[in-house]
């Protein structure tokens, strides 16, 4: 069972990989089942440019690093191949690498697709092959993942979302979480979902954001084609699926990335560019044009085999910030004398203009958190390319806003205006994410101020702020019932707390949040366009309101809320447009709501201007609230003469 010379290569794939532009490089590298003259067996490929020589090693073999050498290749590329006969799926293996200086390095294979369940997980020959059911979802992706489409996603951990009752030690599967997530998806109306990273990672405290197996699931719950299983029972339920993707950085695990032949292979040598200061881990070497294969193919992989409908990108500032994390004297300026990382800058458009040329109809969502320019436009007018950017400073000020005593919000009144002389600049999707809740800050609903009841209105205010202000929407998983204690990564989330009806019933209200935003043209249609946001009201700041109006194209439908940011209720004159009535749809102080159950009632349309609007209604504003109102449009009196004298 010696090894045999086989390829996979062309000489065209090592054209495009040591040019950068490789995007299938998983077709090629890694463990692949073939058969070679009539016999079954495992091709192996590793990129390894310094290493003295390259072993494949395992169980087969008794981890002998000196019976099943691979060949190098002839074209100076650094692979490493060969054809091993009558091995099988289920094989655990990791290359033997032994370096420059005569030491044997044992790391995993970089593209292999499935990982032993361990800290030094060795990889397994295995398929990414799978009998797709979701032909349906994939034709008409197009529309869901549309800008001008309602897009609200639930943000979730798999690990910790629900745990088996009987043993709250066990993760459940795939296919389990499929059979729970699936119908409380369906039934809280959100229209994707994003998974904080699936790809194999070691330590569970990093919550997958220390990756060390980027090309295979991860295997605490179980193997690839179950997350495939899961990923198209989604699709045939109408859910799109962002899966969390991490090129700024992976740990310094031995069998890992770092140092993977003994040189400074996948990370930057130069510790100011290669070295996360924050998370110990090591930064990769956009420049490098092998290193670029690597990681766009890896993002095609995913939306690839995987048939993800986007990919949410992990720490952007991190990547395109040289001084990130750092002082003076600790980074050193582009080429330019600014800050900016011109290598990294370049990567991230290349790997936008690959996934949109393969795959038009998906998103990329970069969680960026400075004001870095042009993120979200095209790469020919020197934008980075992002479909959307997570609105970091929305997230912030919102929560610092509603943290304030009422009788105080009057001092910070701009926090919420603010975000209207920037909220075009981008595509922004509006994240109250994870981090929001873990660390010390605090769950959401105790972030509010108040008693209980006030909390809860509070939080139910701020939520109708979030879904009828203009952007794609994220909320992590337990906020839509408002999980009391933070996310803990080690336990499920206190579902038990839906035993009480003040929980229930939020969790009812994020419900008809949903069906309010993916039902109305209004608030989503120009959710990207200033033509569909409209300020009616922002300067009361003695009584903390706010009102707005929401658009559809051509005016079909036109929507207002109305925030009541205090904890008393009064009637309030708003201006409206000449010959037009309103009707509330939603109000998030109603009784079902475990609110206080005053109605948002117009008592008085009068014909006197207000707010430079011809009309006016009196309203009753129910406390510490947000209500939702529907225009209709009115027949004028003279239209109805016209109209009575043709019957005639």
């Amino acid at each position: 069972m010696s090894v045999q010379p086989y390829s996979l290569f062309s000489d065209f794939d090592i054209y495009l990989f040591r040019s950068g532009k490789h995007t299938r490089l998983y077709e090629k590298f890694g463990s692949h089942k073939v058969e070679v003259e009539g016999i079954s067996g495992v091709y192996f490929a590793v990129w390894a440019p310094t290493a003295t020589e390259v072993s494949v090693i395992g169980n087969f073999n008794q981890w002998n690093s000196f019976s099943h050498k691979l060949a190098g290749r002839w074209d100076q590329s650094g692979i490493w191949e060969g054809f091993i006969p009558d091995l099988d799926f289920g094989e655990v293996y990791k290359y033997g690498i032994r370096t420059t200086e005569g030491v044997l390095l044992e790391k995993a294979d970089p593209y292999g697709l499935c990982f032993e369940n361990a800290m030094q997980a060795g990889s397994a020959v295995c398929t990414t092959w799978y009998e797709w059911q979701d032909k349906d979802w994939m034709e008409k992706r197009w529309r869901y993942n549309s800008l001008e489409s309602p897009i609200s996603v639930y943000e979730m951990h798999l690990g910790s979302w629900m745990r088996d009752p009987n043993n709250p030690e066990r993760f459940l599967s795939y296919g389990e979480i499929a059979d729970k997530l699936i119908p409380y998806l369906k039934a809280m109306n959100f229209t994707h979902v994003e998974f904080m990273p699936v790809m194999e990672y070691p330590y569970d405290p990093s919550w997958g954001y220390q990756i060390t197996g980027f090309y295979a699931a991860t295997s605490r719950f179980g193997g690839p084609q179950e997350l495939m299983y899961l990923i198209s029972e989604l699709h045939k339920n109408n859910i799109g699926v962002f899966l969390d993707w991490v090129p700024s950085h992976f740990p310094g695990d031995a069998n890992g990335l770092h140092r993977f032949d003994g040189s400074f292979l996948y990370e930057h040598e130069d510790p100011r560019k290669g070295f996360h200061p924050d998370w110990k881990s090591y930064i990769f070497n956009y420049g490098r044009p092998e290193v670029k294969s690597f990681l766009i193919s890896n993002a095609i992989f995913w939306l690839d085999r995987y048939h993800a409908d986007g990919l949410r990108v992990d720490a952007v500032t991190s990547m395109l910030h040289l001084d990130y994390s750092r002082n003076d004297g600790e980074w050193e300026p582009n080429i330019y004398g600014g800050n900016v990382n011109l290598e990294a800058k370049q990567f991230l458009q290349d790997f936008n203009t690959a996934v949109y040329k393969e795959f038009p109809d998906v998103q990329t969502i970069a969680e960026e958190s400075s004001d870095f320019p042009k993120l979200t436009k095209p790469v020919h007018d020197d934008g980075i390319g992002f479909g959307m950017k997570w609105m970091m400073g929305w997230m912030h000020d919102t929560l610092d806003y509603f943290k304030e005593d009422p009788i105080h919000r009057k001092y910070h009144h701009n926090k919420i205006t603010f975000t209207s002389t920037y909220m075009y600049n981008e595509n922004y999707m509006m994240p109250l994410s994870h981090d929001e809740v873990v660390h010390g800050k605090s769950s959401l609903i105790y972030k509010m101020p108040g008693d209980e009841w006030q909390k809860f209105a509070n939080l139910r205010a701020m939520y109708i702020y979030m879904f009828t202000n203009p952007g794609a929407k994220l909320l992590f998983m337990g906020d839509e019932f408002a999980q009391t204690n933070e996310w803990n990564f080690t336990s499920s989330l206190d579902w038990h707390l839906l035993q009480y009806p003040v929980h229930k019933n939020l969790q009812e209200f994020v419900r008809d949040l949903n069906f309010l935003y993916k039902t109305h043209p209004a608030l989503y249609e120009l959710q990207f366009s200033p033509y569909g946001y409209e300020w009616v009201d922002g300067d009361d700041r003695d009584n903390s309101i706010f009102i707005y109006l929401r658009k559809s194209k051509h005016d079909k439908e036109v929507l207002m809320t109305v925030l009541n940011l205090t904890p008393r209720s009064f009637d309030y004159r708003i201006g409206v447009d000449e010959n037009t009535d309103w009707k509330v749809i939603l109000n998030s102080d109603d009784k079902k709501y475990s609110g206080s159950g005053v109605e948002a009632v117009i008592s008085q349309r009068l014909d006197e201007g207000w707010n430079n609007r011809k009309n006016s209604i009196i309203i009753k504003l129910p406390p510490l609230s947000g209500i939702v109102l529907k225009q209709s449009k009115l027949i004028k009196k003279s239209n109805i003469v016209d109209f009575l004298k043709r019957k005639k």
